[in-house]
């Protein structure tokens, strides 16, 4: 039996238009130095790389914000900068992908985060990280909180990107989560592995395999030690569900109600995976503010991360390409 049907399929994407999910997180801008290399250093054994051009993109939760808002659905972004030149790149590049509506507050004791990648002959060299990994004092805390609760009663979904950039606190949590589940928000979170016993009672969290695995303190070597992870972490966390991606093998979905998937990968080439665990979490919370299942949700952010491997540098899906490409399938 299929997961979805044409006609489920466009009423999910048509009813995108009238869903908005609540980003916070970490936020970051992703720059590439693009190069060749025909040489090695006379001063250390490491490649010179001849850069030709430049390219930035939001990264972090300004990404998952992007994906959500490439997919047609409404996004609200919430998250801290530096009182810098790369705080004001970042929000030119908020305006520039048609993300208006946010909420950025200004540290004047931290950077706004950059990770700079070097890529020549289409392969990553190096990347270098600008960054401040303090947490956020009870001040800048409660002004998140309180803009949030304010913002709940017009949201579907709570999204929260944690890369442990110190903006996601178990104090915020906390708080945080018991304000969007007394209201019945659909809360999903995409995690930090140091920062698992924090995410209790979310409706979904979506690690990688290794995230997982390290976590529950067990090797994931095969579908019975899979098994014995996912519904470890679901029972110790009190969650909804739990979507562990597991790259080429694809996705598990695990939920309460003792439902079992296994979605297989659908990509056809994979050549960068940066950002994708930003695009499964997007596309999953996105569907979900727009009624889809959880099953039905899980397995169309499957397809989109299917799509963006197959670019280079972070990428993201549009509305139409994500929705042909399922709708050929059925």
């Amino acid at each position: 039996m299929s997961i979805l049907t044409h006609k489920r399929l466009q009423e999910l994407f048509e009813n995108l238009a009238g869903a908005r999910v609540l980003v916070y997180g970490d936020l970051m801008i992703d720059q590439y130095l693009w190069g060749n290399v025909s040489r090695i250093s006379p001063e250390a054994p490491v490649p010179v790389v001849e850069v030709d051009s430049e390219s930035i993109h939001l990264g972090g939760a300004a990404n998952v914000a992007r994906n959500i808002s490439a997919i047609g659905c409404n996004v609200e972004l919430v998250g801290l900068v530096g009182d810098d030149e790369n705080a004001t790149r970042l929000k030119h590049l908020l305006e520039r992908e048609g993300i208006g509506q946010h909420k950025l507050v200004s540290d004047q004791k931290r950077p706004t985060t950059v990770k700079t990648r070097i890529i020549a002959h289409n392969q990553q060299v190096v990347r270098a990280d600008r960054e401040s990994r303090d947490e956020i004092d009870g001040y800048t805390e409660n002004e998140f909180v309180n803009h949030i609760e304010g913002r709940l009663s017009d949201i579907q979904c709570l999204l929260i990107s944690d890369y442990g950039k110190g903006v996601i606190t178990s104090s915020f949590l906390n708080r945080v989560v018991g304000l969007a589940r007394s209201r019945g928000k659909f809360i999903s979170v995409d995690p930090k592995e140091t920062h698992f016993r924090n995410y209790k009672k979310v409706s979904v969290i979506t690690p990688n395999e290794h995230e997982a695995a390290f976590a529950a303190g067990k090797r994931i070597r095969d579908d019975d030690s899979l098994k014995e992870v996912g519904w470890g972490l679901l029972k110790e966390l009190e969650l909804d569900s739990i979507l562990v991606t597991l790259g080429a093998r694809g996705m598990a979905l695990f939920e309460e109600n003792g439902n079992f998937n296994h979605l297989p990968t659908v990509a056809k080439k994979v050549y960068d995976v940066t950002g994708a665990g930003d695009t499964v979490i997007a596309v999953m919370t996105a569907m979900m503010a727009a009624g889809a299942t959880k099953l039905e949700a899980a397995y169309i952010a499957n397809q989109a991360a299917g799509i963006v491997v197959g670019y280079i540098g972070t990428a993201y899906v549009s509305r139409d390409e994500l929705f042909e490409t399922i709708a050929e399938q059925l």
